[in-house]
């Protein structure tokens, strides 16, 4: 990678790389839809974003764009990101300097939970309570998420402690602090939602946790040393083994 060293920011990009490749492998990518951004900057207003509908499976850490959530020309020129991403992620990071990294996906059993007319998520086990009063509920779906919808939903992310917006009739948005944090949450909430809709499948009554022990095991898991950084690691690991590109 000697040649790619002059590149800015290479190691944010080589993480959201990562998250790309290993996205696609577990099929919580739509096609060549989604996006994943990086806030770069103090404020978190310049991020990394992926090219315009290029696969999750081919996305190199050199062919991120980089993006100024304040410069609406960013829409125009030969490497203009999509414009509902462009929509969605500005409006994040012009507006959640907390929300450092943001990961939109449809994917199958977030966007199931997020069709139904109750979208909340019950604390039926370990990686359900993961999320007990961690997560906002989006019931005014608007459309494409062009920049006046980007607003809106930028603004339902205003809560810290809230770092996954179910996005009714239409997927999810996970925030973070980190590509390894946010790819991690991204990851046990598609488990999460999984469990719970195949539960809930088999029309039998559900073993809801009490809110006391849902909240102790949220807690206890927000606490846990180092998983999320682990699980990246492993994972460029596993990518690197195989000689993947994701790095250049």
């Amino acid at each position: 990678m000697n040649e790619h060293t002059n590149i800015q920011h290479l190691q944010d990009r080589i993480d959201l790389a990562a998250a790309f490749r290993w996205t696609a492998r577990l099929n919580l990518h739509e096609g060549v839809a989604n996006h994943f951004s990086l806030a770069v900057n103090d404020d978190g207003t310049q991020f990394l974003m992926n090219p315009n509908q290029m696969h999750f499976s081919r996305i190199k850490a050199s062919d991120m764009l980089t993006l100024d959530a304040n410069d609406p020309t960013s829409l125009t020129g030969p490497n203009a990101p999509d414009p509902t991403a462009w929509g969605l992620h500005s409006g994040i990071h012009r507006h959640c300097s907390h929300a450092r990294c943001a990961m939109h996906v449809h994917s199958i059993f977030a966007t199931v939970l997020a069709s139904l007319q109750d979208s909340r998520l019950p604390p039926i086990d370990q990686n359900c309570a993961t999320f007990f009063n961690r997560y906002v509920i989006d019931d005014a779906y608007g459309g494409l998420a062009f920049e006046e919808e980007g607003e809106r939903c930028a603004a339902l992310l205003s809560d810290p402690k809230k770092k996954v917006m179910i996005m009714g009739n239409h997927g999810i948005m996970i925030i973070g602090a980190t590509v390894a944090e946010t790819f991690n949450r991204l990851y046990y909430f598609e488990r999460a939602a999984e469990t719970y809709i195949r539960a809930v499948q088999t029309g039998m009554p559900l073993r809801v946790l009490s809110d006391e022990i849902a909240e102790k095991t949220a807690q206890e898991l927000e606490q846990y040393p180092d998983q999320d950084t682990r699980h990246l690691t492993e994972l460029k690991a596993i990518l690197d083994s195989e000689g993947s590109d994701y790095a250049s």
